[in-house]
């Protein structure tokens, strides 16, 4: 799934004043948080669209061969360790209005492209549509957080990450349901194109981002990129908080692979369910996660983000230990909305940590050097989960996967109390 968090025109005395009004006023009055909320709305029916069609269009073609269907999640993930880095760094370097346009445009022309192959008739292009989006997102994603974290006071960070991540917990609901009736309806042609026209809408909403802070894309060209990544691996290792959040991101995505590829197989197999049936499990812990989100917004805003991710991630082991050992319909979606109720415990407290700790100027490289921890975690599992398959059974798969992220859990727990100090 792509996530986008979001430097600053201070070019004149009126933008300054602007500013200032946005960041005393509402969060929703904030022009930059409604620029990304609706271009996050069109990116997640792009997404969701191309996810479920790309994912029923190749089970279909395949006849449900499980190394396939795990490629899938591979193209979508693997960018994200061999990218993320490299795009963090420049996103430190360049102006992240016209990244996050162009990044969103170019997806656009992949998506168009792959249309024209699938045309002609060759239906593996599909992978390189989500290969190439992948990509794109490992330069737009940091640019936008660190637009997130100069627009907005630390007081409404937390309340920021909460109503964009309830924005994903939405479409968790209505994007399986989209997606499917787009492919069943239209087929896979009609649901690549839905997805190339989203991205360009994106791109619309985005170009009314305000432009970056020249001042400091000109102070960052006088080094050079292998200097900055250098000293963003050196800033990471000297913050013991943002070390041992790498450690928990690492077995979070060892567990999180394991079973990624793998959950259709939970329906058609333990479950004996038709494979569309999917759509409900993802429907239940997307129903959570817009509950959990809202909760969180609403009650938990001021709990520290680390109380925040080690709950979410306890909820993780037991709901993912439910679902290894449940035959029955209705326990596993229970335990999918019990998931879903406390994921937004995990996605906001990550980013408000990272938000919080870290310094602007560092934005970038932090997320670069964290995400591909857990990514690339994930891509090692991910990219043997079809194989252990045959040689275990999808509960003992999804044991492993609840014992990963405990493992996960014991990381962060000596900072459980931490107070975390805020870098500017």
């Amino acid at each position: 799934m792509n996530r986008r968090f979001f430097i600053l025109d201070r070019n004149t005395a009126s933008t300054l004043t602007n500013n200032s009004h946005a960041k005393s006023g509402s969060l929703f009055q904030n022009r930059v948080f409604q620029s990304i909320i609706i271009s996050g709305l069109f990116l997640q029916i792009g997404i969701w669209v191309r996810n479920f069609a790309i994912l029923l269009f190749v089970m279909e073609k395949t006849n449900g061969d499980s190394f396939a269907v795990s490629m899938i999640s591979v193209a979508e993930f693997a960018p994200i360790f061999l990218f993320s880095f490299i795009g963090g760094t420049f996103a430190d370097r360049l102006n992240p209005k016209k990244t996050m346009v162009w990044c969103d445009l170019l997806s656009a022309l992949s998506i168009f492209a792959v249309l024209v192959t699938l045309i002609f008739g060759t239906w593996q292009a599909v992978f390189f549509a989500t290969l190439i989006s992948a990509i794109l997102s490992q330069f737009s994603q940091p640019s936008g957080l660190k637009l997130f974290k100069m627009h907005l006071p630390v007081e409404q960070m937390q309340q920021g990450m909460s109503f964009y991540q309830t924005l994903f917990s939405v479409f968790m609901v209505l994007g399986p349901i989209i997606g499917t009736f787009m492919y069943d309806t239209f087929g896979i042609q009609v649901s690549i194109a839905v997805t190339g026209i989203a991205f360009v809408l994106s791109a619309v909403a985005l170009a009314f981002l305000p432009n970056s802070n020249q001042t400091e894309r000109e102070v960052a060209s006088k080094t050079t990129l292998w200097e900055e990544m250098k000293s963003g691996i050196k800033y990471v290792l000297q913050k013991k908080d943002l070390s041992l959040l790498g450690l928990c991101f690492m077995g979070a995505g060892l567990g999180l692979g394991l079973i990624q590829p793998l959950t259709i197989f939970l329906v058609t197999e333990q479950l004996g369910l038709p494979k569309e049936n999917l759509q409900w499990l993802i429907t239940a812990n997307g129903a959570g996660m817009i509950v959990g989100g809202a909760l969180v917004m609403i009650f938990l805003k001021n709990v520290p983000p680390q109380r925040l991710l080690a709950l979410g991630m306890l909820s993780n082991v037991i709901g993912l230990s439910i679902i290894g050992f449940s035959s029955s319909i209705w326990i596993t979606l229970l335990a999918e909305l019990f998931i879903g109720l406390m994921l937004p415990c995990i996605h906001i407290g990550i980013n408000t940590w990272i938000l919080q700790s870290t310094e602007g100027a560092f934005i970038g490289r932090v997320n670069g050097i964290l995400s591909p921890m857990f990514t690339g975690s994930m891509v090692l599992t991910m990219s043997l989960a079809g194989i252990l398959k045959e040689m275990f059974s999808l509960t003992a798969m999804f044991e492993a996967s609840a014992v990963l992220f405990l493992i996960g859990l014991s990381f962060i727990l000596p900072l459980y109390n931490m107070k975390i100090v805020e870098s500017k």
